[in-house]
Protein backbone atom coordinates (compact mmCIF):
# COMPACT_ATOMS: atom_id res chain seq x y z
CA UNK A 1 0.00 0.00 0.00
CA UNK A 2 1.49 3.33 -1.03
CA UNK A 3 1.85 6.13 1.51
CA UNK A 4 -0.19 9.10 0.32
CA UNK A 5 0.18 11.78 2.99
CA UNK A 6 2.29 13.85 0.58
CA UNK A 7 -0.66 14.14 -1.84
CA UNK A 8 -2.69 17.35 -1.47
CA UNK A 9 -5.95 17.21 0.42
CA UNK A 10 -9.09 17.42 -1.75
CA UNK A 11 -12.25 19.09 -0.43
CA UNK A 12 -15.33 17.27 -1.70
CA UNK A 13 -18.47 19.14 -0.65
CA UNK A 14 -20.78 16.25 -1.51
CA UNK A 15 -18.78 13.84 0.67
CA UNK A 16 -18.76 16.31 3.55
CA UNK A 17 -22.52 16.72 3.33
CA UNK A 18 -23.02 12.94 3.38
CA UNK A 19 -20.61 11.98 6.14
CA UNK A 20 -19.74 15.18 8.00
CA UNK A 21 -21.87 14.65 11.09
CA UNK A 22 -20.64 14.72 14.67
CA UNK A 23 -17.99 12.50 16.17
CA UNK A 24 -15.12 12.21 18.67
CA UNK A 25 -11.79 13.95 18.04
CA UNK A 26 -9.88 10.84 19.22
CA UNK A 27 -7.25 12.50 21.35
CA UNK A 28 -7.67 9.21 23.16
CA UNK A 29 -9.33 5.85 22.61
CA UNK A 30 -11.52 4.99 24.39
CA UNK A 31 -12.76 8.58 24.51
CA UNK A 32 -13.26 10.48 27.77
CA UNK A 33 -17.05 10.19 27.65
CA UNK A 34 -16.57 6.48 28.39
CA UNK A 35 -14.87 7.18 31.74
CA UNK A 36 -16.79 6.39 34.93
CA UNK A 37 -16.35 6.35 38.72
CA UNK A 38 -15.55 2.62 38.88
CA UNK A 39 -11.95 3.55 38.05
CA UNK A 40 -10.59 5.89 40.69
CA UNK A 41 -7.55 6.72 42.77
CA UNK A 42 -6.85 3.16 43.89
CA UNK A 43 -6.67 1.77 40.34
CA UNK A 44 -4.57 4.72 39.18
CA UNK A 45 -2.19 4.11 42.09
CA UNK A 46 -1.78 0.49 40.95
CA UNK A 47 -0.91 1.66 37.44
CA UNK A 48 1.64 4.16 38.80
CA UNK A 49 3.24 1.49 41.00
CA UNK A 50 3.51 -0.83 38.01
CA UNK A 51 5.15 2.01 36.11
CA UNK A 52 8.03 1.87 38.63
CA UNK A 53 9.21 -1.39 37.02
CA UNK A 54 9.28 0.27 33.57
CA UNK A 55 11.69 3.00 34.67
CA UNK A 56 13.52 3.38 31.35
CA UNK A 57 10.47 3.64 29.11
CA UNK A 58 9.33 7.02 27.68
CA UNK A 59 7.21 9.17 29.98
CA UNK A 60 5.43 12.47 29.46
CA UNK A 61 4.08 15.03 31.93
CA UNK A 62 1.09 17.33 31.56
CA UNK A 63 0.45 20.18 34.02
CA UNK A 64 -2.91 21.98 33.99
CA UNK A 65 -3.03 25.60 35.15
CA UNK A 66 -6.74 26.52 35.14
CA UNK A 67 -6.61 30.28 35.76
CA UNK A 68 -7.35 33.00 33.16
CA UNK A 69 -7.42 36.79 33.58
CA UNK A 70 -10.48 36.97 31.35
CA UNK A 71 -12.73 34.39 29.75
CA UNK A 72 -12.90 34.06 25.96
CA UNK A 73 -16.50 33.32 25.03
CA UNK A 74 -15.66 30.46 22.64
CA UNK A 75 -13.57 28.50 25.14
CA UNK A 76 -14.51 24.95 26.13
CA UNK A 77 -11.49 24.30 28.37
CA UNK A 78 -11.56 23.77 32.12
CA UNK A 79 -10.72 27.26 33.40
CA UNK A 80 -11.31 29.74 36.22
CA UNK A 81 -11.60 33.43 35.43
CA UNK A 82 -9.86 35.60 38.03
CA UNK A 83 -7.58 38.60 38.35
CA UNK A 84 -6.39 37.49 41.78
CA UNK A 85 -2.93 36.11 41.11
CA UNK A 86 -2.65 34.96 44.73
CA UNK A 87 -4.90 32.03 43.79
CA UNK A 88 -1.85 30.35 42.28
CA UNK A 89 -0.18 29.95 45.69
CA UNK A 90 -2.46 27.23 47.14
CA UNK A 91 -2.62 25.63 43.70
CA UNK A 92 1.17 25.41 43.51
CA UNK A 93 1.24 23.85 46.97
CA UNK A 94 -1.38 21.30 45.90
CA UNK A 95 0.57 20.44 42.76
CA UNK A 96 3.68 19.84 44.84
CA UNK A 97 1.78 17.45 47.10
CA UNK A 98 0.29 15.67 44.09
CA UNK A 99 3.77 15.23 42.58
CA UNK A 100 4.92 13.79 45.91
CA UNK A 101 2.06 11.26 45.89
CA UNK A 102 2.88 10.23 42.30
CA UNK A 103 6.64 10.00 42.84
CA UNK A 104 6.15 7.86 45.95
CA UNK A 105 4.49 5.28 43.70
CA UNK A 106 6.63 5.50 40.56
CA UNK A 107 9.92 6.19 42.28
CA UNK A 108 11.81 9.44 41.79
CA UNK A 109 13.95 10.05 38.73
CA UNK A 110 11.61 8.68 36.07
CA UNK A 111 12.98 9.95 32.71
CA UNK A 112 10.79 12.64 31.10
CA UNK A 113 10.80 13.07 27.31
CA UNK A 114 7.76 15.38 27.03
CA UNK A 115 6.32 18.13 29.20
CA UNK A 116 3.32 20.29 28.36
CA UNK A 117 1.80 23.14 30.37
CA UNK A 118 -1.81 23.81 29.37
CA UNK A 119 -4.85 25.56 30.75
CA UNK A 120 -6.51 27.94 31.28
CA UNK A 121 -3.50 30.17 30.87
CA UNK A 122 -0.25 28.70 32.23
CA UNK A 123 1.44 32.11 32.08
CA UNK A 124 -1.15 33.44 34.54
CA UNK A 125 1.33 32.03 37.07
CA UNK A 126 4.09 34.57 37.80
CA UNK A 127 7.62 33.70 36.70
CA UNK A 128 8.88 33.10 40.24
CA UNK A 129 6.13 30.57 40.95
CA UNK A 130 6.38 29.02 37.49
CA UNK A 131 10.13 28.64 37.95
CA UNK A 132 9.58 27.09 41.38
CA UNK A 133 7.14 24.61 39.85
CA UNK A 134 9.65 23.62 37.17
CA UNK A 135 12.37 23.18 39.80
CA UNK A 136 10.04 21.01 41.88
CA UNK A 137 9.28 18.81 38.86
CA UNK A 138 12.98 18.48 38.10
CA UNK A 139 13.62 17.25 41.66
CA UNK A 140 10.99 14.55 41.21
CA UNK A 141 11.73 13.54 37.60
CA UNK A 142 14.74 13.28 35.29
CA UNK A 143 14.26 15.66 32.35
CA UNK A 144 16.09 14.40 29.26
CA UNK A 145 18.31 16.92 27.50
CA UNK A 146 16.65 16.16 24.15
CA UNK A 147 13.09 16.33 25.53
CA UNK A 148 10.19 18.40 24.20
CA UNK A 149 9.04 20.93 26.80
CA UNK A 150 6.14 23.14 25.73
CA UNK A 151 3.90 25.82 27.20
CA UNK A 152 0.76 27.60 26.00
CA UNK A 153 0.93 31.39 26.29
CA UNK A 154 -1.46 34.29 25.90
CA UNK A 155 0.24 36.98 23.76
CA UNK A 156 -1.88 39.64 25.47
CA UNK A 157 -0.14 39.06 28.80
CA UNK A 158 3.38 37.98 27.80
CA UNK A 159 6.09 40.25 26.40
CA UNK A 160 9.51 39.55 24.85
CA UNK A 161 11.31 39.68 28.20
CA UNK A 162 8.98 37.07 29.65
CA UNK A 163 9.45 34.86 26.60
CA UNK A 164 13.18 34.87 27.27
CA UNK A 165 12.50 33.97 30.90
CA UNK A 166 10.39 30.99 29.81
CA UNK A 167 13.20 29.79 27.57
CA UNK A 168 15.67 30.05 30.45
CA UNK A 169 13.37 27.81 32.53
CA UNK A 170 13.88 25.06 29.96
CA UNK A 171 10.81 25.40 27.76
CA UNK A 172 11.78 24.84 24.12
CA UNK A 173 8.39 24.83 22.41
CA UNK A 174 5.67 27.42 22.64
CA UNK A 175 2.05 27.65 21.49
CA UNK A 176 0.32 31.02 21.02
CA UNK A 177 -3.42 31.48 21.11
CA UNK A 178 -4.57 33.78 18.29
CA UNK A 179 -7.93 32.53 16.90
CA UNK A 180 -8.50 35.51 14.53
CA UNK A 181 -6.84 38.88 13.88
CA UNK A 182 -10.07 40.61 12.82
CA UNK A 183 -10.94 43.20 15.55
CA UNK A 184 -14.66 42.67 14.94
CA UNK A 185 -14.35 38.93 15.59
CA UNK A 186 -12.08 39.55 18.56
CA UNK A 187 -14.67 41.83 20.14
CA UNK A 188 -17.38 39.22 19.56
CA UNK A 189 -15.42 36.59 21.52
CA UNK A 190 -13.95 38.92 24.19
CA UNK A 191 -10.34 38.56 23.06
CA UNK A 192 -8.75 41.79 21.79
CA UNK A 193 -5.26 40.97 20.51
CA UNK A 194 -3.49 43.23 17.97
CA UNK A 195 -1.49 41.52 15.23
CA UNK A 196 1.60 43.60 16.03
CA UNK A 197 1.59 42.32 19.60
CA UNK A 198 1.44 38.71 18.45
CA UNK A 199 4.09 39.18 15.78
CA UNK A 200 6.44 40.77 18.32
CA UNK A 201 6.04 37.73 20.55
CA UNK A 202 6.64 35.23 17.72
CA UNK A 203 9.82 37.06 16.75
CA UNK A 204 10.92 37.16 20.40
CA UNK A 205 10.33 33.41 20.77
CA UNK A 206 12.32 32.75 17.62
CA UNK A 207 15.13 34.98 18.85
CA UNK A 208 15.12 33.28 22.26
CA UNK A 209 15.83 29.95 20.61
CA UNK A 210 12.53 28.11 20.93
CA UNK A 211 12.71 25.00 18.75
CA UNK A 212 9.09 25.19 17.64
CA UNK A 213 6.41 27.89 17.54
CA UNK A 214 2.74 26.98 17.11
CA UNK A 215 -0.17 29.32 16.42
CA UNK A 216 -3.79 28.39 17.18
CA UNK A 217 -6.56 29.67 14.89
CA UNK A 218 -10.30 28.99 15.00
CA UNK A 219 -12.80 29.15 12.15
CA UNK A 220 -16.55 29.28 12.66
CA UNK A 221 -16.46 32.07 15.25
CA UNK A 222 -19.15 34.77 15.42
CA UNK A 223 -18.87 37.60 12.88
CA UNK A 224 -16.32 35.65 10.82
CA UNK A 225 -16.51 35.49 7.03
CA UNK A 226 -14.13 33.95 4.54
CA UNK A 227 -12.82 37.24 3.09
CA UNK A 228 -11.85 38.58 6.50
CA UNK A 229 -10.45 35.21 7.57
CA UNK A 230 -8.16 35.18 4.53
CA UNK A 231 -6.49 38.28 5.96
CA UNK A 232 -5.91 36.40 9.22
CA UNK A 233 -4.43 33.53 7.23
CA UNK A 234 -2.12 35.89 5.31
CA UNK A 235 -0.90 37.51 8.52
CA UNK A 236 -0.33 34.12 10.14
CA UNK A 237 1.68 32.85 7.18
CA UNK A 238 3.71 36.07 7.14
CA UNK A 239 4.64 35.47 10.80
CA UNK A 240 6.02 32.04 9.69
CA UNK A 241 5.29 29.82 12.71
CA UNK A 242 6.50 26.24 12.32
CA UNK A 243 3.07 24.84 13.13
CA UNK A 244 -0.53 26.00 12.81
CA UNK A 245 -3.57 24.46 14.46
CA UNK A 246 -6.80 25.42 12.71
CA UNK A 247 -9.68 24.38 14.94
CA UNK A 248 -13.34 24.21 14.02
CA UNK A 249 -15.36 26.10 16.61
CA UNK A 250 -17.79 23.78 18.37
CA UNK A 251 -20.81 25.77 19.60
CA UNK A 252 -22.08 23.81 22.60
CA UNK A 253 -23.60 26.43 24.94
CA UNK A 254 -25.41 23.77 26.98
CA UNK A 255 -22.00 22.43 28.01
CA UNK A 256 -19.89 25.59 28.12
CA UNK A 257 -21.51 28.53 29.88
CA UNK A 258 -19.34 31.31 28.32
CA UNK A 259 -20.62 30.32 24.86
CA UNK A 260 -24.07 31.50 25.87
CA UNK A 261 -22.78 35.04 25.29
CA UNK A 262 -22.42 34.24 21.59
CA UNK A 263 -25.49 34.96 19.49
CA UNK A 264 -26.16 32.03 17.18
CA UNK A 265 -27.30 34.51 14.51
CA UNK A 266 -23.70 35.80 14.40
CA UNK A 267 -22.23 32.39 13.57
CA UNK A 268 -21.20 31.77 9.94
CA UNK A 269 -23.12 29.26 7.86
CA UNK A 270 -21.80 25.79 7.06
CA UNK A 271 -21.06 26.95 3.52
CA UNK A 272 -19.12 29.97 4.80
CA UNK A 273 -17.11 27.78 7.17
CA UNK A 274 -16.30 25.38 4.35
CA UNK A 275 -14.97 28.31 2.29
CA UNK A 276 -12.80 29.42 5.23
CA UNK A 277 -11.26 25.99 5.64
CA UNK A 278 -10.78 25.56 1.90
CA UNK A 279 -8.97 28.91 1.74
CA UNK A 280 -6.76 27.87 4.64
CA UNK A 281 -5.82 24.54 3.06
CA UNK A 282 -4.87 26.18 -0.23
CA UNK A 283 -2.98 29.06 1.34
CA UNK A 284 -1.08 26.85 3.79
CA UNK A 285 -0.12 24.41 1.03
CA UNK A 286 1.12 27.25 -1.16
CA UNK A 287 3.20 28.53 1.77
CA UNK A 288 4.85 25.13 2.33
CA UNK A 289 2.76 23.77 5.20
CA UNK A 290 1.96 20.05 5.29
CA UNK A 291 -1.50 18.89 6.35
CA UNK A 292 -0.74 16.47 9.19
CA UNK A 293 -4.32 15.45 9.82
CA UNK A 294 -7.53 16.85 11.22
CA UNK A 295 -6.79 20.52 11.76
CA UNK A 296 -3.00 20.60 12.10
CA UNK A 297 -0.43 21.90 9.64
CA UNK A 298 3.37 22.08 9.84
CA UNK A 299 6.16 23.34 7.63
CA UNK A 300 7.90 20.57 5.70
CA UNK A 301 11.08 21.02 7.77
CA UNK A 302 9.23 20.87 11.10
CA UNK A 303 9.73 17.84 13.35
CA UNK A 304 6.07 16.85 13.03
CA UNK A 305 6.20 16.78 9.23
CA UNK A 306 9.42 14.78 9.32
CA UNK A 307 7.89 12.38 11.86
CA UNK A 308 4.86 11.82 9.64
CA UNK A 309 7.03 11.08 6.61
CA UNK A 310 9.03 8.60 8.70
CA UNK A 311 5.97 6.97 10.28
CA UNK A 312 6.75 8.24 13.81
CA UNK A 313 3.87 10.68 14.29
CA UNK A 314 1.68 10.04 17.33
CA UNK A 315 -1.38 11.62 18.88
CA UNK A 316 -2.32 12.01 22.55
CA UNK A 317 -4.38 14.26 24.81
CA UNK A 318 -2.19 17.25 23.87
CA UNK A 319 -2.40 16.69 20.10
CA UNK A 320 0.32 15.50 17.71
CA UNK A 321 3.87 14.68 18.81
CA UNK A 322 6.95 13.61 16.88
CA UNK A 323 7.31 10.23 18.59
CA UNK A 324 5.47 8.04 21.07
CA UNK A 325 5.77 9.65 24.51
CA UNK A 326 4.61 6.41 26.15
CA UNK A 327 2.80 6.86 29.45
CA UNK A 328 1.48 10.29 30.37
CA UNK A 329 1.22 11.49 33.96
CA UNK A 330 -1.15 14.45 34.21
CA UNK A 331 -1.15 16.83 37.16
CA UNK A 332 -3.68 19.40 38.32
CA UNK A 333 -7.42 19.87 38.25
CA UNK A 334 -9.33 17.97 35.49
CA UNK A 335 -6.17 16.56 33.86
CA UNK A 336 -6.14 13.05 32.34
CA UNK A 337 -3.33 10.52 32.81
CA UNK A 338 -2.62 7.52 30.60
CA UNK A 339 -0.49 4.98 32.45
CA UNK A 340 -0.29 1.34 31.38
CA UNK A 341 -3.82 0.11 30.82
CA UNK A 342 -5.50 2.95 32.73
CA UNK A 343 -6.87 6.36 31.80
CA UNK A 344 -7.50 8.38 34.97
CA UNK A 345 -9.02 11.86 35.28
CA UNK A 346 -8.55 14.21 38.22
CA UNK A 347 -11.47 16.01 39.84
CA UNK A 348 -12.79 18.71 37.50
CA UNK A 349 -13.68 21.07 40.34
CA UNK A 350 -10.94 23.01 42.12
CA UNK A 351 -12.50 22.57 45.57
CA UNK A 352 -12.79 18.83 45.01
CA UNK A 353 -9.21 18.63 43.79
CA UNK A 354 -8.03 20.44 46.93
CA UNK A 355 -10.05 18.14 49.21
CA UNK A 356 -8.40 15.02 47.77
CA UNK A 357 -4.94 16.53 48.08
CA UNK A 358 -5.58 17.65 51.69
CA UNK A 359 -6.56 14.07 52.54
CA UNK A 360 -3.26 12.87 51.09
CA UNK A 361 -4.85 10.95 48.23
CA UNK A 362 -4.59 11.04 44.46
CA UNK A 363 -7.32 13.38 43.13
CA UNK A 364 -8.62 10.88 40.52
CA UNK A 365 -12.41 10.58 40.33
CA UNK A 366 -13.09 8.70 37.09
CA UNK A 367 -11.39 6.70 34.36
CA UNK A 368 -11.37 3.48 32.37
CA UNK A 369 -9.27 0.31 32.14
CA UNK A 370 -8.34 -0.73 28.60
CA UNK A 371 -8.68 -4.36 27.53
CA UNK A 372 -6.85 -6.16 24.70
CA UNK A 373 -9.44 -5.08 22.13
CA UNK A 374 -9.11 -1.43 23.20
CA UNK A 375 -5.35 -1.54 22.56
CA UNK A 376 -5.82 -2.99 19.07
CA UNK A 377 -8.44 -0.40 18.18
CA UNK A 378 -6.41 2.42 19.74
CA UNK A 379 -3.49 1.49 17.49
CA UNK A 380 -5.76 1.36 14.43
CA UNK A 381 -7.36 4.74 15.19
CA UNK A 382 -4.00 6.35 15.97
CA UNK A 383 -2.66 5.09 12.63
CA UNK A 384 -5.59 6.66 10.79
CA UNK A 385 -5.30 9.97 12.63
CA UNK A 386 -1.52 10.24 12.11
CA UNK A 387 -0.82 8.45 8.82
CA UNK A 388 -4.26 8.25 7.15
CA UNK A 389 -3.72 4.49 6.87
CA UNK A 390 -3.72 1.22 8.77
CA UNK A 391 -1.07 -1.29 7.74
CA UNK A 392 -2.37 -4.73 8.75
CA UNK A 393 1.14 -6.24 8.82
CA UNK A 394 2.38 -3.57 11.24
CA UNK A 395 -0.64 -4.01 13.51
CA UNK A 396 -0.29 -7.82 13.36
CA UNK A 397 3.35 -7.62 14.43
CA UNK A 398 2.66 -5.10 17.20
CA UNK A 399 -0.24 -6.97 18.77
CA UNK A 400 0.38 -10.59 17.69
CA UNK A 401 -2.99 -10.92 15.98
CA UNK A 402 -4.63 -11.31 12.59
CA UNK A 403 -5.86 -7.70 12.51
CA UNK A 404 -7.90 -8.15 9.33
CA UNK A 405 -9.94 -10.84 11.06
CA UNK A 406 -9.97 -9.05 14.43
CA UNK A 407 -11.31 -5.85 12.87
CA UNK A 408 -13.54 -7.50 10.27
CA UNK A 409 -16.73 -5.84 11.52
CA UNK A 410 -15.13 -2.40 11.46
CA UNK A 411 -13.74 -2.93 7.98
CA UNK A 412 -17.22 -3.90 6.83
CA UNK A 413 -18.59 -0.73 8.44
CA UNK A 414 -16.27 1.32 6.20
CA UNK A 415 -18.17 0.16 3.11
CA UNK A 416 -20.18 3.41 2.61
CA UNK A 417 -17.00 5.50 2.85
CA UNK A 418 -15.20 3.11 0.51
CA UNK A 419 -18.02 3.18 -2.04
CA UNK A 420 -17.94 6.99 -1.94
CA UNK A 421 -14.19 7.04 -2.60
CA UNK A 422 -13.19 8.38 0.83
CA UNK A 423 -11.23 5.27 1.83
CA UNK A 424 -9.60 2.31 0.11
CA UNK A 425 -9.49 -1.17 1.61
CA UNK A 426 -7.40 -4.07 0.34
CA UNK A 427 -5.54 -7.08 1.72
CA UNK A 428 -2.74 -4.84 3.00
CA UNK A 429 -4.81 -2.36 4.97
CA UNK A 430 -7.04 0.69 5.02
CA UNK A 431 -6.12 4.03 3.49
CA UNK A 432 -7.93 7.37 3.65
CA UNK A 433 -7.78 9.00 0.24
CA UNK A 434 -6.95 12.70 -0.29
CA UNK A 435 -10.67 13.22 -0.97
CA UNK A 436 -11.58 11.63 2.37
CA UNK A 437 -9.02 13.24 4.67
CA UNK A 438 -11.43 15.69 6.22
CA UNK A 439 -13.53 12.65 7.12
CA UNK A 440 -10.76 10.75 8.89
CA UNK A 441 -12.75 10.98 12.13
CA UNK A 442 -15.68 9.27 10.38
CA UNK A 443 -13.31 6.48 9.30
CA UNK A 444 -11.98 6.18 12.85
CA UNK A 445 -15.53 5.90 14.19
CA UNK A 446 -15.93 2.61 12.32
CA UNK A 447 -13.29 1.13 14.66
CA UNK A 448 -14.84 2.52 17.86
CA UNK A 449 -16.74 -0.30 19.54
CA UNK A 450 -17.78 2.00 22.40
CA UNK A 451 -19.82 4.35 20.21
CA UNK A 452 -22.83 2.05 20.21
CA UNK A 453 -22.73 2.16 24.02
CA UNK A 454 -22.21 5.94 24.22
CA UNK A 455 -24.32 7.56 26.95
CA UNK A 456 -27.36 9.44 25.75
CA UNK A 457 -26.56 13.13 25.51
CA UNK A 458 -22.89 12.63 24.65
CA UNK A 459 -21.98 15.69 22.62
CA UNK A 460 -19.34 15.72 19.92
CA UNK A 461 -18.15 18.44 17.58
CA UNK A 462 -18.91 18.29 13.88
CA UNK A 463 -16.50 16.25 11.78
CA UNK A 464 -16.51 18.81 8.97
Amino acid sequence: MTHQTSEPLIIDDELLRRFGGRGPRYTSYPTADRFDERVGAERHAQALATRAARHGEPLGLYVHIPFCRSICYYCGCNKIGTRHVEQVFPYLAALEREVGLVAALTGRGQPISHLHFGGGTPTFMPDAELGALIDMLRRAFDFREDGEYSIEIDPRTVGPQRVRALRSMGFNRVSLGVQDFDPVVQAAVNRIQPYEQTLELIEAARGAGFHSINVDLIYGLPRQHHVGFQETLRKTIAAAPGRIALYHYAHLPALFKPQRRIAEADLPSSEEKARMFESAVKMFAAAGYRHLGLDHFAREDDELSIAQREGRLHRNFQGYCSHDAGDLIALGVSSISSVGDVYAQNDKLLDGYYRHIERGELPVVRGIVLDADDFVRRDAINALMCDFRIDFAVLDARRGIDSRRWLAGSIEALAPLAEAGAVRVDERGVEVTPRGRLLVRAAAMAFDRHLAQAPGGASYSRIA
